[in-house]
């Protein structure tokens, strides 16, 4: 492998890592929001741009819920995240192994998961702002989120095929 190669692997593997840590301060981040949300409602609430906690019930339990998916969304990006960093941690040792076609396909279910939850963001953030100020969250609708997790389900049939031919490949000599 070359100097280069080895170098951009490590820069990955660091990057991933700081990628995984941020992951769990944002999710320690929004469960610190949701119980403020619930000791410090007003306090809270005024602070995220809500006029009168007592006149925007729906709104107030809207964001809680955005609040939830969001926390819901840690473990699945933690899951894509550790199972990259497997996937980047075995290329030196030939990237063609069963456990990574598994990887791949855990992070195209991952993906899929944020996507469901990423729509019920949406839905929260739509029912919130009925008959009042809108929740400012500017959600849109992505096909490249969702095509990104089918090329994953691809990309691990791919990763099947590379592990069979490596195994009889091995098999021959």
């Amino acid at each position: 492998m070359t100097r280069s190669a080895v170098d951009s692997l490590a820069l990955s593997q660091r990057l991933i890592r700081v990628l995984i840590r941020l992951n769990q301060l944002l999710g320690l981040g929004i469960i610190a929001m949701l119980i403020m949300s619930l000791v410090a409602e007003e306090f809270l609430f005024r602070a995220l741009g809500v006029k009168s906690v007592i006149d925007a019930p729906l709104k107030v339990a809207s964001m809680r819920m955005i609040m939830v998916f969001g926390i819901l969304s840690v473990p699945l990006a933690h899951l894509i995240l550790t199972r990259l960093l497997a996937v980047v941690e075995s290329v030196p040792l030939g990237p063609f192994i069963s456990a990574n076609a598994d990887r791949v396909r855990q992070m195209g279910w991952g993906l899929l998961g944020l996507e469901a939850l990423h729509l019920a963001v949406g839905s929260a953030a739509a029912v919130g702002s009925w008959g009042g100020e809108r929740i400012p969250i500017q959600w849109t609708f992505s096909a490249t989120r969702w095509l990104a997790a089918l090329l994953l389900f691809v990309l691990a049939r791919v990763f099947d095929q590379g592990t069979r031919m490596r195994e009889d490949l091995e098999g021959t000599v």
